[in-house]
């Protein structure tokens, strides 16, 4: 990447972090984007990076500095956990039961405490990904989490109806802290991370409590989607 396109990373991570709380932890959602681009939001002090395909995630993590915090936030088939278990600091996107098992699993493999939080769907699409809540707090009542020891859940994520009403995207949120609220008894002080809100509608997410904004294209730009799927 030329200087000019450093620069541009630069101040638009700048002027991101300027509309944040003190209390919200910035993930640079940095997904098809060339190493280049991450070494430069590295460079203007940048260091959490997310991404949603585990190949990707493993060959960026390889090349760039390892005092970065990988978090993977993108739909993960339990074949690919072990590419990135070794040193992921947090999967955002556990939505199954059948996921967070196979995590503890790999991660017991490893040695490692591996940080999740549960995604939960409450956007109005059918292709959403996420755990019904209803089903979410049936499971969590059995205390199964209790059982993994290699699993430290940390809190919820979810995504809003992709929409341009500010009110459906508002209650989207406002229904995912509620969840938020219902399940930090079951898991105390640990659970203190809610992921919600990207580019397009962060703002609305840091008002409805958001402790953590996913945000990709207002630093990167349009993201390049020519590689092929893990």
């Amino acid at each position: 990447m030329n200087t000019d396109s450093n620069c541009k990373i630069a101040c638009q991570l700048s002027l991101v972090r300027s509309t944040l709380p003190e209390n919200v932890t910035l993930v640079a959602v940095s997904k098809t984007h060339p190493v280049a681009a991450l070494r430069a939001a590295y460079e203007a002090g940048q260091r959490i990076f997310g991404e949603s395909r585990p190949q990707e995630l493993a060959e960026k993590a390889n090349v760039l500095p390892k005092d970065i915090e990988w978090h993977m936030i993108g739909h993960l088939q339990t074949n690919k956990i072990k590419l990135i278990v070794p040193f992921v600091a947090l999967i955002h996107s556990v939505d199954s039961a059948h996921l967070a098992e196979a995590i503890q699993r790999e991660a017991a493999k490893c040695g490692r405490t591996i940080d999740i939080l549960l995604e939960i769907r409450v956007a109005a699409e059918d292709t959403k990904t996420g755990w019904d809540f209803t089903e979410l707090m049936q499971y969590v009542r059995s205390a199964p989490f209790a059982r993994m020891e290699n699993v430290r859940v940390r809190g919820v994520m979810g995504i809003a109806t992709h929409t341009t009403d500010a009110e459906a995207i508002r209650r989207d949120f406002t229904e995912l802290k509620r969840c938020y609220d219902l399940l930090r008894p079951y898991f105390g002080a640990r659970f203190d991370i809610l992921s919600m809100g990207m580019s397009h509608d962060y703002g609305y997410a840091t008002e409805c409590g958001a402790t953590m904004v996913r945000i990709g294209s207002l630093i990167f730009g349009e993201r390049n989607y020519t590689r092929k799927e893990d």
